[in-house]
Formats: C-alpha cells, structure tokens, sequence
C-alpha cells in the first residue's frame, strides 16, 4: 500500500489539536509552539500533495478507498482534483499565519478572581478546524463530507463564542453575551442548512444506492442512473442550502458580520478565508457534478441572488462604522462574485471563481489580520477612533493599504485577475448580470478608500500618537501574504494551470461549452 498522503494532511493537524489540548495548563507557550509546528508539517504534506498533483492526469488523484459502513454504503473515500488541491494549500499556508498573528489573544486574564480563556484550548481547536477543512476538501463520498461539513461547526462554535474581541468599548459582560449571541446565530444557521442537506443526503442514497460521488456521477453519465426531473431538483436544493448558508449567500448570510466582529481577528480569517470555502467548494463539487440539470434550472435565480450579494455586501460596507464588520459584508460581496462566477457555467468564470477563492482568502487574510493588528493597539474597532495612524506607524498603514487594495482588485494584485475571469465568464452568457455585477468594483473602491483615509490620514488623535509600528512577529505574519498576494497577481499561471483541466470536468459534468465571441466579419 502507498502512503495515505491525503489521510495524513488531516490526521496531523487532528492529532496536533490533541495534543495541544494535552499541555500542562502552565506550559502556555509549549502548546503555542506545538501547534505552529503541526500547521507548518501539515504545509509540508499540502506542499507534497501538489507536488505529486499531475493537472494532466486522472480527475481524481491521490485516491485512498477503504469499506466503512458496508450496510449502507459508507466507504472512506478521498482523492483531489486541481479545485480542492489549490483550496487544500490555501488552507494549509494561512494556518501558520492565523496561530502566529493569534499568539496573544488567548493569553489568560484576570475577570475578578476567574481566570479565563485557556491558550492550550484555543490553539487546538484551530488544528481541528483545520483537519476538518482539509478532509471536506478530500472526500469523494458523500456522507464521509457530509459529517465533517458539519462536524467544523464545533470547534468555531467555541471559537467565536468562549474567544472573542478583546476590544470591547461596553465592558466584559456584555461582551460576552454578544460573543454567545454571534455563536449561537452562527451555530442554529449552519445546523439549519446541515439538517436540510442531511434529507437531501438520505435521498440521495434512497436514489443512488450508494454514497459514492464517483460512481453516481459515472452512473448519470452512462445513463444507468435516471432521476426524475424533480427528484433532482429537490435533491440539488437540499445541497445548494447548505452550501450557500455556508458561502454565505444573501438572503442566508446575516450570521457571517456577527461572527466576525466579535472574534479575534485570526478566527475571523478563519471564519471568511478558509471555512466558508468549503461552502463555494462544494457547489462546484457536488451540485454540479450530481445534480447537473437541476443545477442549469436555478442557475437564473441564483446569479439574481448573486448579484444581490455583491451589491448589497458593498452598499453595507459603505456605511459600517466598524471595521471588522466592514471587512464582513466586503466579504459577503466577495462571495458573491464567486458564486457568480461558478454558476455563470462558462470555463472562464469557474476558473476566475476559484482562483478568487484562493486570492480572497490571501487578501481577506492579509488586511483582516493587519486590521487586528491595529485593533489590539487602540483597543477599539471603531473607524472614528483612529486617524493619521501613518503618521505614527507607516509599516502598519503601508500593509493596511496593500490589503485593502487587493480587496479592491486593483491591478497587480492577485483578486483583479479573479474578478476579471468572473466578469468575463459572466459577461459572455449573461451581459446584463456582467455589467451590473462591475458596479461592485466602484462601490469596494469607496469602501476601501474611506476607511482608509479615516483611519490612516488627517491629524494624528491623540489616542494613537504613541502607538508602534508593527513588531517582528507581525511582520512574519503580514509580509509573505502581501508577497503572495504581489507574485499571484502578476503571474497567476501556476493556479490557473492546476484548476483549469477541473473545470473542463465541471463543464462536461453540466453538458455547457463556451459561448463563441460574437466578431464583426471581417470586409
């Protein structure tokens, strides 16, 4: 037998989470570094998994299949395609980010004679975040995704709830019931999606007779596979409801600014650059591929639904008050594009929808943690008090600016190429939905642009006159995501190459080509 390289990229940081919860209660900084050390071996294994990737060969690689419920179905399955290969290194390449730049916020504190937030807890729950992210990237069969797309909802649960924002203007008390108030919305709106999809998933199987993503979608294929027409359609959208609560898609997105603004600013990167990616994954992967006509019929009222995301995301980051909260709907309008791109069924669109998936989370991860940065220092998320913070701290107004930039999708950094290949694909088969959507492109430039010359020019306040620049461990964090974000954005070539052969799957599984470009002959 090969080694299970896909097993072990989840079974490590699974593992890492157990043994960091395992650390004496006074060897803080042990656990810390325990958990920098599993996230940076489980890189080395995704780096090894793209490595022994081959873009031109099978569609599934890497392939591990073992018998598990045998009654029923149930097998363990695992194998990537050039999608979850480059969703796989994004996750893994954000991890030691998102611990290092969460090095402090876990630290104990005093609250009368309760000490609180156990450090050991809080990095061990995001190793196991991660493996569950990871296998949901990796499994081809349907119910193994299907427990951990909901399993990942645990440890976030305590994440968002027992971990929030220090930087709390109304005191501890009633931070701590908003805190429990963003988990529980975050919990019951994910579990709602959860259950719906768990009848689709039972329905499935009563169809199918198997669990299996490769042999239903080989049998619809091959014809020995019929389902009713409404049978799929009421299958696809027990699917596309979890996975668009999940995105989040608008109308089911109100959890998504709740949970990010009251979380520490690395499980708000989390949250938005790797969790909610299992939610766009997973419409590419299995709303398409098994449910493929259903899929054509809603696809007019989910680019609507799209649209409305983009704008709606934009017009509210406009008006925020409240930077993480800004940083939210920009992120919902984000989400939107990428729906748009994967359901506008054309071979540029899903390409550009999941590269922005991955520039997104570079670019989400990139500002949000400098915003936490900044946050940490003044201990307020309010826009209005901050002002001439470049002044005082270039390096950190120099990287806030970088970020918000690439959220913006500004020329040469990696999200412009992403949103460009969406408009494209968009523009090609629906010009009116294409031109609309580019109006998200003026309203991120407003947002972007005000918040930063709110926070970072004019006179310095005296509240941020002596605050420092960004220190040696933040620039770890910080540097090589704007690095990345510089290199993908100028050459995105080594993405592209691996997820465009996987689109041409998707467009084959929905029986879709490109539209031919309408060109004037020639006299």
């Amino acid at each position: 037998m090969s080694f299970p390289l896909l097993t072990a990229t989840a079974v490590l940081p699974a593992l890492g989470a157990v043994a960091t919860a395992a650390v004496p209660a006074t060897r803080r900084t042990a656990a810390k570094w325990l958990a920098l050390v599993v996230s940076l071996a489980t890189l080395a294994l995704a780096v090894t998994v793209l490595v022994r990737f081959d873009p031109g060969g099978a569609r599934y690689q890497l392939i591990e299949s073992h018998a598990w419920i045998k009654d029923f179905g149930v097998r363990y399955e695992l194998g990537v395609d050039g999608i979850a290969v480059a969703l796989l290194a994004l996750t893994a390449v954000l991890m030691p980010f998102i611990i290092l730049a969460g090095w402090h916020d876990a630290d104990p504190l005093e609250t009368g004679n309760r000490r609180w937030r156990p450090t050991q807890g809080f990095f061990a729950l995001i190793l196991a975040v991660e493996a569950m992210v990871i296998i949901s990237f990796e499994a081809t069969d349907v119910f193994l995704f299907y427990i951990f797309f909901e399993a990942m909802l645990i440890p976030m649960y305590f994440l968002i709830g027992g971990f929030g924002d220090r930087a709390h203007a109304h005191g501890e008390e009633t931070a701590a019931t908003q805190r429990s108030y963003a988990a529980v919305k975050f919990l019951l709106y994910n579990l709602v999606g959860g259950l719906i999809m768990l009848a689709a998933v039972i329905g499935l199987y009563v169809v199918a007779g198997n669990f299996s993503l490769q042999q239903i979608a080989e049998a619809r294929t091959n014809g020995s596979l019929h389902m009713a027409t409404g049978t799929e359609r009421w299958l696809f959208l027990g699917f596309f409801f979890a996975f668009a609560v999940k995105a989040p898609l608008w109308p089911l997105h109100t959890w998504l600014p709740n949970a990010m603004q009251e979380s520490t600013a690395p499980v708000a990167v989390l949250i938005t650059a790797v969790v909610d990616k299992v939610g766009t994954f997973a419409m590419l992967r299995f709303c398409l591929q098994l449910f493929p006509q259903a899929s054509k019929w809603a696809t007019p009222v989910i680019l609507v639904l799209a649209l409305i995301s983009i704008l709606y995301g934009a017009l509210l980051a406009v008006g925020q008050r409240d930077i993480k909260r800004l940083v939210a709907y920009a992120s919902i309008s984000h989400f939107g594009f990428i729906v748009l791109g994967i359901f506008a069924m054309t071979s540029q669109g899903q390409s550009g929808a999941t590269l922005y998936m991955v520039n997104h989370g570079i670019s989400t991860a990139a500002l949000m943690l400098v915003a936490g940065f900044l946050i940490s220092r003044r201990g307020s998320r309010l826009i209005a008090d901050y002002g001439g913070v470049q002044k005082v701290a270039p390096v950190l107004a120099g990287t806030f600016l970088i970020g918000g930039l690439a959220t913006l999708s500004l020329p040469g950094l990696a999200p412009f190429v992403s949103e460009f290949l969406v408009l494209v694909g968009t523009f090609t088969r629906y010009p009116v939905i294409g031109i609309i959507a580019t109006l998200g492109i003026v309203l991120a430039a407003l947002y972007t642009l005000v918040l930063y010359q709110r926070t970072m020019t004019g006179p310095v306040k005296p509240s941020v006159a002596a605050m420092p620049d960004l220190r040696v461990r933040e620039l770890v964090v910080v540097a090589p995501l704007i690095a990345l974000l510089i290199v993908l954005g100028v050459y995105p070539k080594p993405v592209t190459d691996i997820v465009n052969p996987a689109v041409k799957h998707t467009m084959s599984d929905v029986q879709k080509k490109d539209p031919k470009p309408e060109v004037e002959a020639a006299k």
